[in-house]
């Protein structure tokens, strides 16, 4: 009896051994996951961190940017007023001066003589404000031209000082949330063209102030422009695996942009456990946003889109290639483009494509039908995108020569497209239909490409 009591307390004994085993076995393993997960919140964290310290870098960076424009602009102002301020000042000193002198004449006739000099000064006035005439500004081409008036003849002014701003808010310039006037000073006649451009905002106020040899008098009214222009980005969340992509500019990269993404950012951001401090991004080379783990376009589809879809309107836009791109492609799509379409190869998309690889290539493309296009390839693509009027054109974004037009009916908004393959391409936006163009749409509307077998209706 007492063996088998032994027996049975020796098998206890050694089932809580296996027990305590395994719940040490248990814990050590929830530590290890402990330590784990801690390190992969503590990366997390670091990730965002540095994040943050990028994204507030660049809010520093425009807000010091800024500042310092306006402390330019005012500097220069104030030096001005001030050189205009002791010109005036030695003027006053010298009629003083002479004023007291004459003070001191004890013959009357040599005072009469005095007198009649000091009847002949003649003091400048302030000039007055100018008025603006918005009937004859003009806005065409990416440049304004402004033109004025003043309230009454005055040929005492020597030059005028126009000031700009760009805004979204129509009407009377806001006191808040304004950007900081630009200036230009010494304008000799009653208008001025301010060209080259970017519409990046839908207006542009102005205001302008005439200048004696004495002094500036107040601006006048301002006015406001409208500068609307198609702005947009390439969108890096619908490019392929293969694309390098950042606001306006795109290249091929066989290693896989993406890819590349991570083993940058653990190679720059250790993180503060590691010997190096994480990495702070200055404007300019912030790395593109990482994006899911599916792509849009995939495949030999080496494509990205735009990231505004046009659905009314004329718009125009530029585009360039590297001098070493092999083979790229220009044009629009709908949104319902396929991940494996390539561009002009359904008859959701239109382009022209350029491939100098094995053998040159300049064509229109649609639905899988080529038209080969018998002139140069031009440096710079100028794209129309007439939606209304279902036409696309494209143009040598320099002479202004049409390279060729699709007529068709747009039944869905479209996107800007893009293909490229062994190069790059750089967009240019905020760009007005040019003069140009609409004088050509005007009269080859209909001619080029309009019996082409590239031109259909699409569903």
């Amino acid at each position: 009896m007492e063996m088998e009591a032994l027996q049975r307390i020796i098998s206890t004994l050694a089932n809580k051994n296996d027990e305590i085993q395994n719940f040490i076995d248990t814990l050590n393993h929830t530590l290890k996951g402990l330590q784990e997960n801690s390190s992969n919140i503590l990366s997390e964290l670091e990730e965002e961190f540095d994040s943050l310290y990028s994204m507030l870098d660049d809010v520093k960076e425009s807000m010091v940017s800024s500042i310092k424009q306006e402390q330019v602009r005012k500097s220069q102002e104030l030096q001005s007023q001030l050189s205009q301020c002791n010109n005036a000042l030695e003027n006053s000193e010298e009629l003083l001066e002479f004023a007291t002198r004459s003070l001191d004449i004890k013959e009357p006739e040599e005072f009469s003589k005095e007198r009649q000099m000091l009847q002949t000064l003649k003091f400048l006035p302030v000039p007055k404000a100018p008025e603006i005439d918005p009937v004859e500004c003009l806005v065409a081409d990416n440049s304004v031209t402004v033109a004025w008036r003043m309230p009454e003849e005055d040929n005492k002014i020597d030059h005028f000082v126009m000031e700009y701003r760009k805004t979204n808010f129509d009407g009377l310039p806001r006191v808040k949330d304004e950007r900081c006037w630009e200036m230009i000073d010494n304008i000799k006649g009653s208008e001025y063209t301010l060209s080259g451009l970017k519409f990046d905002s839908k207006y542009m106020n102005f205001r302008v102030r005439a200048c004696n040899k004495a002094v500036a008098g107040e601006y006048s009214d301002p006015v406001t422009l409208e500068t609307k222009a198609l702005n947009f980005s390439l969108d890096n969340s619908s490019s392929h695996l293969n694309l390098k992509v950042e606001d306006s500019c795109v290249e091929w990269d066989p290693t896989g942009g993406k890819g590349q993404e991570s083993k940058i950012k653990g190679k720059e951001n250790k993180g503060r456990s590691g010997t190096p401090s994480p990495k702070r991004t200055s404007v300019g080379s912030r790395p593109p946003a990482v994006r899911g783990s599916r792509d849009r376009f995939t495949g030999e589809s080496y494509t990205v889109l735009g990231d505004t879809a046009i659905e009314n309107g004329q718009h125009y836009w530029e585009v360039k290639a590297q001098k070493d791109c092999k083979s790229y492609s220009v044009g629009v799509a709908y949104k319902t483009l396929g991940k494996f379409d390539q561009l002009g190869k359904t008859n959701t998309s239109w382009c022209i494509h350029v491939n100098s690889w094995l053998q040159n290539t300049f064509a229109a493309k649609h639905n899988n039908k080529v038209k080969v296009l018998d002139v140069p390839v031009p440096e710079k693509i100028g794209v129309f995108c007439d939606f209304d009027g279902g036409q696309l054109s494209f143009y040598d974004a320099h002479s202004k020569q049409l390279l060729y037009s699709f007529k068709t009916k747009f039944t869905q908004p479209v996107l800007p497209g893009f293909m490229i393959w062994c190069g790059g391409l750089s967009l240019s936006t905020g760009m007005q239909v040019p003069s140009a163009v609409k004088t050509l749409q005007r009269s080859e509307n209909g001619m080029t490409g309009s019996g082409s077998s590239l031109n259909n209706v699409t569903q």
